[in-house]
């Protein structure tokens, strides 16, 4: 069948056999569909939808266009966790030495942030001598060893998605459930873990901004999951304001380090116990609340830290970085942002906060911008706290003086302070099975 007839069957609202999906993407990858068919098809998908059975059949297509890692040499149950993307969200670097610690392998290829959101091997590369590029036997070792080991992607996983993301991103196809769910299930059944958590982010500083659509999306990847034989939960998450008090890749390293030694920072630690025990549970089948015993217990008794340490130090890092997480401030400038009225943090738009850290050099706009590990932001108030007229609410953290003055408005726009406290909003917002 030619590439028109597909793009045509979808243009009309009809279903695409499996055959048809997995021929045309293989004739894209060898060079016999061009760009300009393959952007028609994004663009059919994105007004007409896709089933289920189709929104699968392109995600095996993504998945079996690179290398599908079996990892056979690794002993025991392993478990991933995905996030769509927020704001401070250093989850990965707290969950995965908390379920190592009890028995669970972490073996977890992460990417790099773009835009406004933050990536886990950015994060990890500011922890000096780090190693994120690891070959295949070191990184089984590695977590045969210890039991988790975090490296970056290679570009032999899923080719066949960076093609279709560089288009959909020029061609406004970027928001479609079905194209989002298949890119990130392809990537992640590329791994051929035994569980997968996926952590759905929903609100301003997500892509999908209503609890319905971060539904539909949870419901569309849980189904992918269980269609490749797959455990997978999705958890729906909160992300109208930043995660933690933290935004930027060394600033970020440095509270999932407190966190793990202990500290209570309220939002990310519930966050980080919740999904370390669904981990958990899909190991071990036990209840959720016995789950989130122990994985408290990890966190008390100082096991889950010991196992982040064990990692940074297999992974090369510096762990005198680790052992006294201060040294992770290594901005050369800082500049205190004060509240202008007295009143309560009503709201810290997520989205706008995250540009803001981008605009003092801790992301992104395009793949080959470099990044200053350093730069960032710790917020000294969260949405709901009280604050006084000239309190500090926030630290800006750049190399460059020059960004302050106006990420400092932009700070103070992204704030709205009033006069009454705003309702509570649990940083768990919904779980999909």
């Amino acid at each position: 069948m030619r590439a028109y007839d597909i793009i045509d069957i979808k243009k009309n609202g009809g279903t695409l056999t499996d055959e048809q999906i997995r021929e045309f993407m293989r004739a894209y990858l060898e060079g016999e569909v061009e760009d300009y068919q393959v952007s028609a098809l994004l663009m059919a998908i994105c007004l007409r939808g896709m089933t289920s059975e189709e929104t699968h059949s392109l995600t095996m297509a993504i998945r079996d266009s690179g290398d599908v890692l079996d990892f056979e040499g690794i002993e025991g149950f392993r478990v991933d966790k995905h996030s769509t993307g927020g704001v401070g969200d250093k989850t990965s670097l707290i969950v995965a030495p908390i379920v190592a610690s009890l028995g669970v392998k972490v073996a977890k290829m992460s990417g790099r942030g773009l835009g406004h959101t933050g990536g886990t091997i950015d994060k990890l590369e500011s922890i000096d001598s780090f190693e994120v590029s690891i070959d295949r036997d070191k990184f089984e070792s590695i977590v045969n060893d210890i039991g988790l080991c975090i490296i970056g992607q290679t570009a032999e996983i899923a080719p066949l998605d960076k093609r279709l993301y560089a288009l959909r991103d020029v061609t406004a196809t970027v928001d479609s459930i079905p194209l989002i769910a298949s890119s990130i299930m392809g990537k992640k059944l590329a791994m051929a873990d035994d569980g997968i958590v996926l952590d759905v982010k929903c609100g301003k500083g997500a892509f999908m901004k209503s609890i319905e659509d971060s539904t539909t999306l949870a419901r569309a990847m849980v189904d992918i999951g269980a269609m490749a034989g797959k455990k997978t939960v999705a958890i729906i998450t909160d992300m109208n304001s930043p995660l933690g008090y933290a935004i930027g890749n060394a600033l970020e390293v440095r509270e999932a380090i407190e966190v793990l030694k202990g500290k209570q920072v309220d939002d990310l630690r519930r966050l980080c116990i919740c999904l370390s025990a669904h981990m958990l549970h899909l190991y071990t089948a036990e209840d959720i609340s016995r789950c989130e015993e122990k994985c408290i217990e990890a966190i008390d008794s100082g096991r889950a830290y010991e196992k982040f340490r064990q990692m940074v130090i297999a992974q090369g890092g510096d762990v005198s970085l680790i052992d006294d997480e201060d040294k992770l401030l290594r901005a050369r400038y800082s500049v205190e942002v004060l509240s202008e009225q007295s009143g309560y943090i009503y709201s810290q738009d997520a989205e706008a906060y995250g540009k803001i850290a981008l605009h003092l050099g801790a992301g992104r706009r395009t793949k080959s911008d470099s990044i200053s590990y350093n730069a960032g932001i710790i917020l000294s108030k969260k949405v709901g706290d009280s604050v006084r007229s000239g309190e500090v609410i926030a630290t800006l953290y750049a190399d460059d003086m020059s960004l302050m003055d106006d990420a400092r408005d932009m700070l103070l726009d992204a704030t709205i302070i009033s006069d009454t406290p705003p309702p509570t909003r649990d940083i768990i917002l919904g779980e999909v099975r």
